[in-house]
């Protein structure tokens, strides 16, 4: 069993998945985990939505790329300079080449649900992790697209989609900022 830092040190975005089946009771912990999470007011304000079936998940990518590609015509600048650094297109394939889609959505009318479900999502994200499991966050521009197409009540949000699976991509993990330069002590600009 890990501790905690050495998951979150170990955890990096995936977006290549092997062609391996991922255990649903793997998925349930994590979420089982992941409510655990602290919510304003206590709302829980978070509902998941598991797909596994390929016909789902490629409409589902189907509906995205739709979005992406709008996007995309229209970012400048550095946006897109960094897209096409790190070659992120329109294209999303891991939306049907992870095993599991994990869909969360927010309930609109919770206090804080916004900041609430990404704290939860946080704790997903280190569960995952302690079960093998990689993932990207992904949050597609045409949200209420994908609502709708899953006959999801207009009182939630989707905040992400998360495809889940055993990482194929042996790219490293992204270098973190060092301590002294995001924490100061006592006052604003004094290293810790």
């Amino acid at each position: 069993m890990s501790n905690i830092f050495e998951l979150a040190k170990k955890r990096k975005t995936v977006r290549k998945f092997k062609n391996k089946d991922v255990n649903i009771e793997d998925v349930i912990y994590c979420i089982e985990t992941a409510k655990e999470a602290p919510s304003g007011m206590n709302s829980q304000p978070w509902k998941f939505l598991i797909i596994t079936k390929h016909s789902e998940k490629s409409a589902i990518r189907e509906i995205c790329e739709r979005g992406e590609k709008k996007f995309h015509e229209k970012i400048k600048d550095s946006l897109r300079d960094w897209l096409k650094v790190k070659n992120i297109t329109w294209k999303k394939e891991f939306l049907d080449s992870a095993p599991v889609l994990l869909l969360i959505f927010s309930h609109k009318k919770s206090r804080y649900f916004i900041q609430s479900t990404w704290l939860m999502i946080g704790y997903l994200l280190l569960a995952l992790e302690e079960k093998g499991l990689s993932t990207v966050t992904y949050t597609p521009p045409n949200l209420d697209e994908i609502r709708c197409f899953l006959n999801v009540p207009s009182e939630y949000r989707l905040e992400v989609i998360l495809p889940i699976g055993y990482s194929d991509d042996d790219k490293e993990k992204e270098t973190r900022k060092s301590i002294d330069e995001i924490c100061f002590i006592e006052e604003w600009g004094r290293k810790s």
